[in-house]
């Protein structure tokens, strides 16, 4: 183990349990999801796998996950973040961190607010790599026309089911 263990915690919620491991020099979220300890752990760079974690409170992750249970959808993207990728991947995650509570933007919608109009599939793949679910919540980002597109964390069900909570769920009928 090389350096201060990262500090993790699992929270109970809806939608599953969810494990955030985060960085205790600074309090940054680098891994988070609904699933096992173990693969939020693997799904860090070796950098940070070999910290290892220790069980520890998280007062500030606890607090934007209980605001944003209550109804406080903008508490999840206060929380600071960081995970590596690529610019443009950067780019699209910080864009959909801008994504108000209650809302859902296209792929095509993402990628133009990341700079690149036509990369809908590029905008895809950031979404299926974020590792900081749901505090980048690529579940507000829905196929065009309305349909709900894929969630790797727990799938369809539960992306409608955040969305549900957000009041982004299901679309308002076009008049």
């Amino acid at each position: 183990m090389t350096g201060t263990p990262l500090t993790g915690t699992s929270l109970e919620t809806p939608f599953g349990t969810l494990t955030v491991l985060v960085t205790p020099e600074d309090g940054v979220v680098r891994s988070s999801g609904f699933r096992p300890m173990r693969d939020t752990l693997a799904a860090l760079p070796s950098r940070l796998q070999a910290r290892g974690w220790a069980e520890g409170p998280l007062p500030e992750v606890v607090d934007a996950i209980a605001a944003w249970l209550e109804g406080d959808g903008d508490a999840i993207t206060a929380v600071p973040v960081a995970q590596e990728g690529g610019p443009f991947f950067q780019e699209a995650w910080e864009q959909l961190r801008t994504v108000p509570s209650g809302s859902a933007v296209s792929y095509q919608e993402l990628a133009t607010m990341a700079g690149r109009p036509r990369a809908m599939r590029a905008v895809g793949t950031a979404c299926a790599r974020n590792n900081i679910a749901p505090f980048v919540p690529c579940h507000r980002v829905i196929q065009s026309g309305g349909r709900l597109g894929s969630y790797g964390f727990g799938g369809n069900e539960v992306k409608a089911a955040m969305l549900a909570l957000e009041g982004a769920w299901p679309p308002a009928a076009a008049s």
